[in-house]
């Protein structure tokens, strides 16, 4: 009688498991950067649905905004990121910035983040 074997090889499985691991580890360097990014867009809706928060000057924006990064752990953001647009009767807040995450080795992600909110005080969406 022949015995057939079923299932993969131990090189398939190594091969499988190094495999899985490699983006497991892309995964756990990546998260954290766009978490923080979506912390900045919840914080930044949540600034401009304030009923006055056209009306602000930009250093006022820029000390009420990084209270509230403190609070959501948005540390990327620089005061060289924000940017307050009016343009007439109404303002925008723009901000980008870019952040380098260190991969394997001399290998680095490079992710380019940019976010604008109308300051129109109506509550977000």
């Amino acid at each position: 009688m022949k015995r057939e074997q079923h299932g993969i090889t131990l090189m398939s499985f190594l091969m499988v498991l190094v495999l899985v691991g490699f983006f497991a580890l892309i995964g756990m360097k990546l998260f954290p950067m766009y978490s923080e990014y979506y912390n900045l867009k919840g914080v930044m809706k949540d600034f401009a649905a304030q009923p006055n928060s056209a009306s602000l000057t930009p250093a006022q924006i820029q000390t009420d905004l990084f209270r509230r990064f403190n609070i959501a752990y948005v540390e990327s953001v620089k005061k060289e990121n924000i940017k307050v647009i009016r343009t007439g009767r109404t303002a925008q807040l723009n901000i980008a910035y870019e952040v380098r995450t260190p991969l394997i080795g001399n290998l680095d992600a490079v992710g380019k983040f940019d976010y604008t909110v109308d300051l129109s005080g109506t509550p977000a969406e």
